[in-house]
């Protein structure tokens, strides 16, 4: 899946303007078809701006240094 890096919010929030705009357009034309994918790509795009919300609320995860087992010889 996909990782959405927080500094593209911004970028995000363009794009999401962009396609409310040509729904809006899709919609006045009647290109059913064209409205049903672009929504489509809006709920995939509000999903990833949730994640990245959501992951910005998560503390970071100390994973620890690995020990690496004495060699038998």
């Amino acid at each position: 899946m996909l990782s959405v890096n927080p500094t593209m919010l911004p970028r995000l929030d363009e794009l999401e303007d962009d396609l409310i705009a040509r729904r809006q357009h899709a919609l006045a034309q009647g290109w059913k078809g064209e409205v049903e994918g672009i929504e489509l790509t809006l709920t995939f795009l509000r999903a990833k701006q949730s994640q990245v919300h959501r992951s910005q609320q998560l503390p970071p995860v100390d994973l620890g240094i690995p020990s690496i087992p004495p060699q038998r010889h």
